[in-house]
């Protein structure tokens, strides 16, 4: 028997456990020559996957109503056919979201668990910091000196920006939605400020008091209001690198904003999105360093760790609330 978890219905807002369906599968796996049968051992759950439950143009495909899902997936050989890969290998790559699956090895990578922790492949040393490493080194281009602001800096990628840019000698202020995350954010991950934005009534003044002398580089994940109050306080040619929108995924009308032009007109000031497979050809050098780091202890990571394949979906939901502190993964 198997397990998969399918996109029951394209969600209205914001999802709920009622978009997922759990199927039992009668699989008969039988391998052709070039095939490996694979066990799911750790299932990233992400903010992107919202964007592709929804039927609109992205940059991936939508899920399609009725199958599994994907993502990030670290997952062990258990039978193979194919002369690239033996059985105990751990691999990672993007697969469905099924207990165990057929794969011919496209797209797939081996790990080696002595190095890092299999999860960790799901974060700190897999798109996690690759994300983080390569929006900032490539985008925002931060000099020694400058201030940085990251939005949603408690989460798997906002924490890792941060600490980069404690690395290379940034004042660093992070916006969360807890105390407890802010203290985190400063005790744990050396973020020089950090402003609870639930609790704060004048984002605008926050920023402006936690950076006197402005913003330089604002590293966003969550756009709306948190983000239009950021932009009140950039210098001139700051860099401003939009990695998500998390606050206006679940929106059903055209969220409003501030306009943008005036603030980036003014202060001659750049505004760039970005995915992360815009900068393939500089993965192996964004992950030589980012493990040179973490072996020198300069960066650490958090992970929120849910038990049970069963529990992906939940777990997705409570990433999207912000219940995560660092990488949300889950655990089959």
């Amino acid at each position: 028997m198997n397990t998969s978890i399918n996109l029951k219905q394209r969600p209205v807002g914001t999802p709920t456990l009622d978009d997922f369906s759990l199927e039992e599968l009668d699989d008969n796996f039988i391998l052709k020559n070039g095939e490996m049968l694979l066990v799911s051992k750790y299932i990233s759950v992400d903010p992107y996957l919202r964007g592709r439950m929804s039927d609109a143009k992205s940059y991936v495909p939508p899920f399609k109503v009725g199958e599994p899902i994907s993502s990030g997936i670290v997952a062990k050989v258990l039978e193979s056919k194919n002369e690239n890969f033996k059985v105990g290998d751990f691999v990672y790559g993007l697969l469905q979201w099924k207990e165990k699956q057929v794969s011919n090895g496209e797209g797939l990578q081996k790990i080696d668990k002595s190095k890092a922790p299999l999860s960790a492949y799901l974060g700190i040393v897999g798109m996690t910091g690759l994300t983080a490493y390569l929006g900032l080194h490539e985008i925002g281009k931060p000099k020694q000196g400058e201030t940085m602001v990251v939005s949603g800096a408690a989460g798997a990628v906002g924490s890792v920006v941060g600490q980069i840019g404690k690395i290379l000698g940034l004042t660093v202020i992070g916006i969360a939605g807890t105390d407890e995350k802010i203290d985190m954010l400063k005790s744990d991950f050396g973020f020089d400020h950090g402003i609870n934005y639930k609790t704060t009534k004048d984002m605008k003044a926050a920023i402006k008091e936690a950076a006197p002398n402005g913003v330089d580089v604002y590293f966003d994940n969550v756009g709306g209001p948190i983000s239009d109050a950021v932009l009140f306080s950039i210098n001139q040619f700051a860099r401003i690198i939009i990695c998500g929108a998390i606050s206006v995924y679940n929106k059903t009308e055209l969220p409003m904003a501030v306009a943008v032009q005036p603030f980036l007109v003014k202060n001659s000031a750049l505004m760039q999105g970005f995915i992360v497979s815009n900068y393939a050809d500089k993965f192996p050098v964004a992950i030589k360093q980012l493990a040179t780091w973490l072996g020198e202890d300069k960066l650490i990571y958090r992970e929120t760790i849910v038990e049970g394949f069963e529990n992906t979906p939940q777990a997705f939901l409570d990433m999207m609330d912000g219940k995560n502190k660092g990488k949300m993964i889950v655990k089959v």
